[in-house]
């Protein structure tokens, strides 16, 4: 009796103590030290086919971030229902816990990306200026970037809360074990403080039990946040992401981008699941050419028994665009060719999507067929600040062929 006597004794002054003086979270580079939400609004379609505007939520989640959360949403009045588009590195737990909650209840949908407040300044998003700016409730005009995004620790409870959820191929999402902190009043015995520390961390593990399973994820997923240090982190492959049921699309991909290499070009990943639950990588990169002609190359995994091969892409009812019958192999990639005048370039991003067609002839004498569309979006932005330029030199030299590797970030806090 004396022993419960004392836990319980412990167990108040630890909670005493917590709530008097709670630890400050250090501040984490590139993000601002507090949740912000605000309505951001870009071109057409860049958010998706006929959206514009969405909600950003970035930064730190702090201590009293859910309470700001819900009274924005209680504000915030659209005729249709905005995505949300998280970067954070983490924060607060049970703040985290309680936004996801708030998503749910709003059938929300989800999405890991940066918002580009088109009036900050260049350099930054998280200066004095741009979050006082970022936190006025005004609505803000702003574009997305993908790549480098991540939403990790406390974020990934706010997205798992949401009802569709998805991230791009280079972007992450990024999971550890919590983080306990406790100050203890008195001079408890070491045996003591370990109890203490194992009953909170136990009712940790439990809520974060609880509210996976509620969200219809994976037991799975407990599993490896349990197993994950909160000094490590770890970032969710594409087949975690789709076995955990957290992002279920068989094809995930970027939009187009302009990718500054010594010869730039419009790039493109998308990844493909395989009939074995593994994702494959698709790559196009689209290079201008002189004399106005551009050179479209596809690079994709293929197999290694098989044997010749084809493919097309189809932009609306137009001729379908077939590449060479000769790729070049990398490693385990083969690389298509197409050369097409410029202006027939227009004619790829005048569609909201494409259709590519893929066979291989495999060695029981069967050809194997896929297709699959993907997206046009940022092509037509993308290729107009390539080609500004592209077309005043001859280009070095032939582009090189090289395997495709998304640029997926490591977990940061």
């Amino acid at each position: 009796m004396k022993a419960r006597v004392i836990a319980l004794a412990m167990g108040l002054l630890v909670s005493r103590a917590a709530v008097a003086a709670r630890p400050p979270v250090p501040d984490i580079p590139g993000h601002a030290s507090k949740l912000s939400i605000y309505i951001a609004k870009g071109a057409a379609n860049s958010c998706g086919q006929g959206c514009d505007r969405w909600i950003a939520v970035e930064g730190k989640v702090d201590v009293g971030a859910a309470a700001r959360i819900r009274q924005f949403l209680r504000k915030t009045k659209s005729a249709e229902p905005l995505p949300f588009y998280f970067h954070s590195p983490g924060g607060a737990f049970r703040d985290g816990l309680a936004i996801g909650r708030m998503l749910r209840a709003r059938n929300a949908v989800a999405r890991v990306a940066k918002t580009i407040v088109g009036a900050c300044s260049a350099g930054t998003q998280i200066d004095d200026v741009c979050l006082k700016l970022k936190n006025s409730g005004e609505e803000l005009e702003a574009s997305l970037i993908t790549r480098g995004a991540i939403c990790n620790s406390a974020c990934s409870y706010l997205f798992l809360g949401a009802t569709t959820r998805e991230v791009a191929p280079d972007a992450g999402l990024g999971v550890h074990s919590s983080r306990i902190i406790l100050r203890f009043t008195g001079n408890p015995t070491p045996q003591q403080r370990a109890e203490v520390m194992a009953s909170r961390r136990s009712q940790s593990n439990q809520e974060a039990s609880s509210f996976i399973k509620a969200m219809g994820i994976s037991h799975e997923l407990v599993d490896v946040i349990r197993s994950v240090a909160f000094e490590n982190g770890h970032v969710l492959t594409r087949q975690e992401l789709y076995r955990f049921g957290i992002d279920k699309r068989e094809l995930v991909e970027t939009g187009w981008a302009l990718e500054t290499k010594a010869r730039p070009f419009v790039q493109k990943f998308a990844l493909v699941k395989n009939g074995n639950d593994e994702f494959r990588t698709l790559e196009w990169r689209l290079y201008c050419e002189p004399k106005d002609r551009a050179r479209l190359m596809f690079i994709r995994q293929f197999d290694n028994g098989a044997g010749a091969g084809s493919i097309a892409m189809v932009a609306g009812s137009e001729k379908p665009l077939t590449f060479g019958t000769r790729p070049a192999r990398v490693g385990a990639h083969e690389a298509w060719i197409a050369v097409i005048k410029s202006d027939a370039v227009k004619d790829l991003f005048a569609q909201p999507r494409l259709q590519v067609g893929e066979s291989a002839s495999m060695p029981d004498g069967k050809t194997t067929k896929a297709l699959f569309e993907i997206d046009t979006q940022g092509l037509d932005n993308a290729w107009a600040q390539l080609s500004a330029t592209c077309f005043t030199k001859a280009p070095a030299a032939t582009p090189a062929v090289t395997a495709p590797a998304v640029p997926v970030p490591a977990a940061n806090r």
